[in-house]
Formats: C-alpha cells, sequence, structure tokens
C-alpha cells in the first residue's frame, strides 16, 4: 500500500479498502513506515483476522538469524502473531532463487512455516522468463507475484502456469507500473473509448484469470472505481472486446510497418541489449501517446540494480546480429537509436567539476 506518509492516511485508505470489498493487504520493511502505519490501523479498526489476508515481504540474501529478526519485527510492526504469506522480496537474480532453495533462505523460510509464523511462502519477482520457471517449478512456493499487464503480456503464460499448477498469483501495480494508467495521456483515453483505460486494463487480467491485483492507493478516493471491479472477473463482454481491438488497431496504425510485434526472435542481443523491452516502450510511446511512463521506465534503467533492465539503446553497437532474425525485417539498430533520442532524459547541467 502506498498510503505512508502518515497513519491517519493509512486508516483511512483501510476502511475504503474494506468497504470496497477488499480483502487482501500487501506490505514490506522495504516500504518505509508502511508497516507500522497498517498495523496501527488495523488496531484502531478492531478488523478481525480473518476478514483479511496479510502479505509482507523479505528481502533475499540475508542470513538465517538476520531473517528471523527482521520477520518477527514485521509481525511486531503490524501487530499479528502471523501473516497469512510471506513473499521473497524480489526474486529477481539466479542467486536469489538459490538462497531461497538452500543454505539461509530455505532453512528461514522452512522455520517460518514449521513455526506457524506464516501460512505460506511466496516470491515476487522482476526478473526473466527463465528464472521465474525455475521458481515456479522448484516446488518451494505457494503464490507469486509477476509483472501482468494490458501493456506487457510476455508472462500471462507464466501465470497460467502457476494457476494450473495450484499456485496463487498477483500483478504487480497494474495501475503504475502497467503504463500509469490512473493519469492516462488523451491518446490512450481515446483508444479504450467507451471504456476508461484503468478499469478495462484489470478487467483484461480478470478475465485471463489473474484474480489478485494491486491497487497501490494513497488516497481513499483511489478505491472509488475498485467496488464496481468486485465479482468482475467473468470472460470478457463483446463490447469489452471491441475495445480492446480497437485498441490494438490504433497503436498499430500510429506505428506502422515499425511496430515491434514483441515475438523476441532478435535475441539473444551480443551486446546483451534488451530488445524487446526497449521496443516496448517505443511502442507505447509513439502508439498509445504514452511518453512519459516510457521514458519514466526507460531512464530506470541502470539505475535501479537488479529491479529494472541494466542497459539502454545506447549499448547498441550496431553489430546487425538481430537484422536477418527479425520476421518483420525491422531496422532495429535505427529503431533503438530512435528509441534512445525520443526516451532519453536530457543530461543534466553540471554545477561544478
Amino acid at each position: 500500500m502506498r498510503a505512508v506518509d502518515s497513519a491517519g492516511q493509512m486508516r483511512a485508505v483501510v476502511e475504503a479498502a474494506l468497504t470496497a470489498g477488499i480483502n487482501h493487504l500487501e506490505t514490506a520493511p522495504a516500504y518505509g513506515p508502511a508497516e507500522v502505519h497498517l498495523g496501527g490501523a488495523l488496531r484502531e479498526l478492531a478488523i478481525p483476522p480473518q476478514r483479511l489476508l496479510l502479505t509482507s515481504k523479505l528481502l533475499p540474501g540475508v542470513d538465517l538469524a538476520s531473517g528471523q529478526a527482521q520477520l518477527r519485527a514485521s509481525l511486531q510492526r503490524l501487530g499479528v502473531a502471523r501473516l497469512d504469506n510471506l513473499a521473497v522480496h524480489g526474486l529477481n537474480r539466479p542467486e536469489h532463487l538459490d538462497w531461497a532453495l538452500k543454505g539461509d533462505g530455505a532453512a528461514l523460510l522452512g522455520w517460518a512455516l514449521a513455526e506457524g509464523l506464516v501460512g505460506q511462502v511466496g516470491f515476487s519477482s522482476h526478473g526473466s522468463v527463465a528464472l521465474i520457471e525455475r521458481a515456479l517449478a522448484s516446488g518451494r512456493f505457494g503464490f507469486c507475484s509477476l509483472h501482468l499487464h494490458l501493456f506487457d503480456q510476455e508472462r500471462l503464460p507464466l501465470a497460467r502456469q502457476a494457476l494450473s499448477a495450484g499456485i496463487g498469483v498477483m500483478a504487480i501495480s497494474p495501475a503504475d507500473k502497467g503504463g500509469r494508467l490512473y493519469d492516462p495521456p488523451p491518446e490512450l483515453v481515446e483508444d479504450c473509448a467507451p471504456f476508461a483505460p484503468l478499469p478495462l486494463a484489470y478487467r483484461f487480467l480478470l478475465a485471463a484469470g489473474v484474480s489478485t491485483l494491486t491497487l497501490g492507493a494513497a488516497q481513499p478516493t483511489d478505491l472509488g472505481w475498485a467496488a464496481a471491479l468486485a465479482g468482475a472477473d467473468g470472460p470478457l463482454t463483446a463490447a469489452e472486446q471491441e475495445a480492446l481491438a480497437r485498441l490494438a488497431e490504433a497503436g498499430q496504425r500510429r506505428l506502422g510497418a515499425a511496430a515491434c510485434g514483441q515475438c523476441r526472435a532478435c535475441l539473444p542481443c551480443p551486446s546483451e541489449v534488451p530488445i524487446p523491452a526497449l521496443l516496448r516502450l517505443r511502442n507505447l510511446a509513439l502508439g498509445h501517446g504514452m511518453t512519459p511512463f516510457a521514458s519514466e521506465r526507460y531512464n530506470l534503467i541502470g539505475r535501479a540494480d537488479h529491479w529494472w533492465e541494466a542497459l539502454d539503446a545506447s549499448a547498441c553497437h550496431r553489430c546487425g546480429d538481430c537484422l536477418p532474425r527479425c520476421p518483420h525485417d525491422l531496422p532495429i539498430p535505427h529503431l533503438l537509436a530512435a528509441t534512445h533520442r525520443l526516451l532519453a532524459a536530457p543530461p543534466r547541467r553540471r554545477l561544478w567539476g
């Protein structure tokens, strides 16, 4: 939850969440004072434990004693004796998965379950498809939180795979990381009409079988539309399907022959440039007017450690290795250079040195 500015703000958002029918709250020690404020709200509102599911998270890599202390501290801050869900927060690299499956990480998760401090363990991941597949196949986890978005559907097959294996799935920040849909550009509003982009994106995921979606509310008013989605997990209506088709057609029309189809045939890149991820941002900027979001994400590259890509389009050496593999004959090096010009933040003027 994003309502971390004050205890009063958190209480108001939790109260609005309950009114909207929400029954799952996710937090983490990494979210500043979120656990403290949430614990206070739970006490003040006297919410029965069976009314809510609580999830918190621990960063990977800690030793057993430190992890035990961190979990106990989370429970104390939240004012509960047990979490319904404990997630490995950011299982983004192979060493993170290794930590969770053997050594101190495995011991920590096993201890938390054996002591009855958590109901089940899972993970959130911003990592590769291959890494997430390994995690899902490990048998260690009961749930996962993944980037599942209308405008980034690469991991939807993973979600279906998890659900078919009885592993719970939660979509990470569809409203924010899914495209800043809470503040859509005019082009996107037009493309999604007669539906608003935000609820249409949530309906897309609900219809795909992903029933747990984060909202990231900072104010009670952020939840006003959520109540309308309660129970709205059936198949897409004909009108919704038509709107999604028009959305895709509008993006294709604006992008023309230079649209990247996200087939990933261009990979692997000898320079390790994440070509599809970068051209997806270009698609969003030019196809739906989502330049502020695309630029925001692009300028996080190389600055967010293992939470996001390490290399941007400037790392392309124009070797041409990708060109014969693209089924659409896209001039990939040229498009990458254009993407960098379009989305890279201008260099800041130094005031000294």
